[in-house]
């Protein structure tokens, strides 16, 4: 089974946008600083002059910020060092704003008449500010898309782990069923006279296979109930008394648990531990609940069971049980299989947070 590639769909829907964030950004700065600088009023070209290139002054140490200080220093942990450069970068070209910013206004507008838009500790100022309220929006931007990034993968990785369940529910249902045909098939070959009944018994477990079991999560109750009909139901083709001892030991009978996970190993047992007229070692299950805690345990007589077909289809049930457990119980369970020359025997153990 394949899993689905997060991070090439995440890059499908990349919601970080480096050049609209800083076109808007500088838009937005442009704005401000234009309406400051024109104190207001209508701003005549004079004022785009001076705030254009207060503007370029202004993107270099934001960009300094932004493009190697933030990633590779304050992102990295390297708090003190990014402390001490994003420092030093402001005094630098704030100092050199405050101090050549007319110089070069009349230099390249010669002809262009600057009044002093701003005091040299108002340019300071005005760094200061920006360095701040940019990098403070920087980050804003950054968590947006960390956070956005990890719901999409958060969801995908839902999405994913639902398709693997419902396929893994789609291969167990056709197997049982595969299987409880062939039961019926004996009985009407033998002409048993239980076969109507057990007709009936195998519609209320696909009944619960199918439709009851289709969510998330159901009751120990209703998983024991599954249990004991399908231990009813197979009794019909085995002529032994007690070729199942059952013990139960719950405290809260509405404990929720995934559907369809003690079934397989039940299914695996008969198939491999219950032969009409050899079986003389019966299916022995306990079955155990107290708290967040639930055990079952469940072992057969190795009678090593085989044929061609069954070679074919062998341990689907259980492999689907172990994929189920490594997706809805991730290191929260334990799966142990003991097989000697004549037991088998599994142990499977969950603890819930």
């Amino acid at each position: 089974m394949q899993s689905l590639n997060l991070n090439s769909l995440i890059k499908k829907t990349n919601y970080h946008r480096p050049l609209i964030f800083n076109g808007v950004l500088w838009v937005l700065a442009f704005t401000i600083l234009l309406f400051v600088f024109s104190k207001g009023k209508a701003p005549i070209k004079v004022d785009y002059i001076y705030t254009s290139v207060f503007i370029i002054l202004l993107a270099i140490p934001v960009s300094i910020n932004f493009y190697i200080y933030i990633p590779k220093l304050l992102k990295q942990e390297k708090y003190g060092l990014y402390i001490v450069s994003f420092v030093i970068n402001l005094l630098i070209f704030a100092l050199l704003g405050a101090m050549f910013l007319n110089h070069i206004l009349d230099t390249l507008f010669p002809s262009y008449f600057f009044i002093s838009y701003l005091s040299k500790p108002n340019i300071i100022l005005v760094f200061i500010i920006f360095l701040i309220a940019t990098t403070l929006l920087k980050l804003a931007e950054d968590w947006f898309y960390f956070n956005t990034n990890e719901n999409k993968i958060l969801r995908l990785k839902n999405q994913q782990i639902e398709t693997q369940l419902s396929t893994l529910r789609a291969q167990i249902n056709p197997h049982f069923l595969f299987n409880s045909l062939n039961v019926i098939y004996a009985l009407a070959l033998e002409k048993k006279e239980g076969v109507t009944n057990a007709i009936v018994q195998l519609s209320d477990i696909l009944r619960y296979v199918i439709y009851d079991s289709d969510t998330e999560r159901v009751s120990i109750k209703d998983e024991i109930s599954l249990l004991k009909n399908y231990i009813a139901f197979h009794n019909h083709r085995v002529e032994i008394p007690n070729t199942t001892h059952f013990e139960i030991n719950i405290v809260e009978e509405h404990f929720k648990i995934y559907p369809m996970l003690l079934l397989p190993l039940l299914e695996n047992s008969y198939k491999h531990g219950v032969v009409a007229g050899q079986t003389k070692t019966p299916i022995k299950i306990m079955l155990y609940q107290n708290g967040n805690q639930f055990k079952f345990n469940i072992s057969n007589a190795n009678l090593n069971t085989k044929n061609q077909l069954e070679e074919k289809y062998s341990g689907v049930g259980i492999e689907n049980l172990k994929n189920n457990l490594n997706l809805v119980y991730p290191n929260q369970h334990q799966f142990e299989v003991n097989e000697t020359k004549d037991t088998f025997e599994v142990t499977l153990i969950i603890n819930e947070a």
